[in-house]
């Protein structure tokens, strides 16, 4: 690459400094900086790049300031800052730098730069984001789906402390849509339509009404046109890691956190999804990360995924009503899959020891089946790491055929289970509510089947359960079956019933079920965890429901 070396001396005068000590307390010499030197690098491939190497006698930090209303890249002797320009066209830039000495006494110059900068973006990202030149691209959220919104610690990479369920949140937010524009000669445009109104965190409100009173976690819908930019530009970048970062200039993307820069997460034709990080205005307090899920204005995510098949069942238990073939490569379908995340309450219920992430480590769908790999590893605080995925809310059905063809990992402290729980869990609190296991297997106890159902009266080491010996169940894929009816439940092994518990008004197998597949670690029925355990798989080939 080549350079313009733009070379300035200018030996400074010192800035007068106000002291309140004491007389008599000593502080040593107060030193100016001297011979303020900066050699001014700015690149001529219309990238916008531009390095600044100061140099003074006396000189312990240096403050650059590209712009008035950004803060100052600060460095040491004998460092250089740089900054990327993003704005397109041909303009003069004034750089202000200041080099402080011992006491705090500072010595500074000023500068202009010519900048000719025609910003490019990647046309892979452009095209997914923007659509075509001139056209636009418009994007709302995608609200029906688990997990569209969400918030998380900044050092773990998901939605940790809360996940969206669809439509939770104040429709004033999802009234908005986000276009994305361009022109092809460096005009990146974004405008937000907001219905007068947009959503605004709690810790925020007091930033634009210093006035007013917020209660403690409690977004409000306010308008925030007078503060910041609806119709401006944006900027995708990316750092040296290659983590591209998406800047919409003073504005937001329809959730205000306080974020205008965003990591792209992810980005394909069909779905955005960002992460913005908030450090909280008043209360002030600990960083957060928002998760933001997008998809084209008349689109819902991945195309092709949901389960549901539109066929009404025969009530026979013959009928295929919903079905996950788990064929599209990448993350469990949003459609007919949501995460639980984390430990848990008491290692969720059983003393378990693992933290349940979404990361593709853990759990992802490739060549035909879906991998949920629990991990020996440092995450969290936990000493293990695997995956939890279930359809409530997105599926949720009362009597059929369940049928699951799987391969089950192996190793002492290992327990994968195919399960299902009442759907009104929540207000109905477990066991009241009703679990069925469909499969379970504990690694301490290698190819032994269990199935269970838990309910008041007979549940955790009271359950009432079965078990059946199944030669290579880590080996081959199996299919795990349950036939539930109003008067009975059936589980059986590729076709062989083994457990038959009959029904009665007092058990709670009336109503809505919904579908959990996991691996869990150690815990009260997975035992102790093999020291020397890395990694095993549950791999499931699919799951269908007859009706």
């Amino acid at each position: 690459m080549n350079y313009k070396n733009l070379i300035f001396a200018l030996l400074a005068l010192p800035l007068i400094l106000l002291s309140c000590q004491d007389d008599d307390t000593p502080f040593g010499a107060v030193v100016a900086p001297t011979n303020l030197e900066a050699t001014i690098d700015v690149a001529d491939d219309l990238s916008g790049n531009v390095a600044v190497t100061p140099t003074a006698e006396y000189a312990l930090t240096f403050h650059i300031y590209f712009k008035p209303d950004l803060d100052p890249v600060v460095i040491g002797p004998g460092e250089t800052a740089n900054f990327r320009y993003t704005d397109t066209g041909v303009y003069t830039q004034d750089i202000v730098i200041i080099a402080y000495g011992r006491g705090g006494a500072a010595s500074s110059i000023s500068r202009s730069i010519d900048l000719d900068v025609i910003l490019m973006i990647d046309p892979v990202i452009l095209q997914n984001l923007a659509g075509a030149p001139n056209q636009g691209k418009r994007w709302v959220w995608d609200s029906g789906t688990t997990g569209h919104f969400g918030v998380g610690d900044p050092a773990v990479d998901f939605a940790n402390y809360f996940s969206a369920t669809p439509n939770q949140l104040n429709p004033c937010m999802y009234d908005d849509v986000l276009i994305f524009s361009y022109d092809g000669m460096g005009d990146y445009r974004f405008q937000m339509e907001a219905n007068e109104a947009s959503f605004v965190n709690w810790a925020e409100i007091k930033r634009f009404f210093p006035n007013d009173n917020p209660g403690q976690y409690n977004d409000e819908c306010r308008d925030l046109s007078p503060f910041v930019s609806f119709d401006t530009s944006f900027v995708v970048l990316d750092d040296s890691n290659g983590v591209s970062t998406l800047t919409v200039q003073n504005s937001f993307l329809s959730y205000w956190s306080g974020a205008s820069s965003y990591e792209i997460v992810s980005l394909t034709e069909d779905q955005l999804v960002v992460r913005g990080l908030q450090d909280p205005f008043d209360p002030p307090g600990a960083q957060l990360a928002w998760y933001h899920t997008f998809v084209p204005e008349g689109g819902s995510g991945p195309v092709g995924c949901a389960g549901t098949t539109g066929n009404p069942g025969s009530g026979a238990n013959d009928v295929l009503v919903w079905a996950e073939e788990f064929d599209v490569d990448g993350p469990p379908c949003s459609e007919n899959w949501s995460y639980d995340l984390g430990t848990g309450n008491n290692g969720w219920g059983n003393e378990e020891v693992q933290y349940y992430t979404d990361d593709p480590s853990n759990i992802i769908v490739e060549n035909g089946v879906l991998r949920i790999t629990a991990k020996s590893e440092f995450f969290a605080g936990s000493n293990y790491t695997s995956a939890r995925i279930k359809t409530n809310q997105n599926f949720d059905f009362t009597y059929g055929r369940v049928e699951a063809r799987a391969k089950l990992p192996t190793g002492g402290g290992t327990w994968p289970a195919i399960w299902m729980l009442g759907s009104d869990y929540q207000t109905n609190t477990w066991p009241a509510c009703g679990e069925i296991d469909i499969m379970e297997h504990v690694g301490n106890n290698q190819d032994e089947i269990f199935s269970s159902l838990h309910y008041p009266g007979n549940f955790g080491g009271n359950a009432v359960t079965q078990g059946i010996n199944v030669p290579g169940v880590s080996d081959e894929f199996h299919i795990y079956a349950v036939e539930w009816t109003e008067d009975q439940i059936t589980f059986s092994v590729d076709g062989n019933p083994y457990h038959t518990v009959a029904v009665t008004q007092l058990m709670p197998f009336d109503s809505d079920f919904f579908l959990i597949a996991n691996v869990a670690m150690g815990g009260q029925f997975g035992g102790n965890v093999d020291p020397n355990f890395d990694s095993s798989s549950l791999e499931i080939d699919y799951i269908r429901v007859y009706q």
